[in-house]
């Protein structure tokens, strides 16, 4: 199945912001590190044409997560069933991306993130990840004025 490069870029910009929280290193840093694997990837004969990677949404994903990281955790807060450093690492990666995309990229349908944060859940977190991301973000989403 042919995955889109917009949701290569998500997973990719969860596994960076997943790194940053947990290295705290500069997320141009940690964007640096992450351009390189890919190129290097690119360069190599065997990439399929599926492995595509959207760069400039991985870099608006990760740079404008982190940018408005506050903004994003304040409204997440409410829908959380514990406390925010409680929540698995990549799940709130995902969470805060997606949260993201719901705040501040507007062109993108809401059922879309929502849909996107569940399929990216699904390749990076555990077994039932998808269905935490699923709850929280339909709850997000119309607070947020989304639906």
């Amino acid at each position: 199945m042919k995955i889109s490069p917009r949701r290569r870029a998500r997973e990719c910009a969860a596994q960076a912001l997943y790194s940053w929280q947990l290295s705290q290193n500069p997320v141009e840093q940690i964007e640096l590190a992450f351009v390189t694997e890919l190129a290097f990837i690119a360069d190599d004969e065997s990439q399929l044409e599926d492995d595509k990677v959207d760069m400039p949404y991985f870099r608006k994903l990760l740079r404008g997560t982190v940018e408005h990281i506050d903004t994003i955790d304040g409204s997440l807060r409410p829908y959380l069933d514990r406390a925010e450093d409680e929540v698995d690492p990549i799940e709130r990666a995902i969470l805060r991306l997606a949260a993201y995309e719901l705040q501040f990229e507007l062109d993108v349908p809401y059922k879309v993130v929502i849909n996107e944060g569940i399929e990216v859940a699904k390749v990076l977190g555990s077994d039932d990840s998808h269905k935490y991301i699923n709850g929280i973000l339909d709850k997000l989403a119309p607070a947020l004025g989304r639906k």
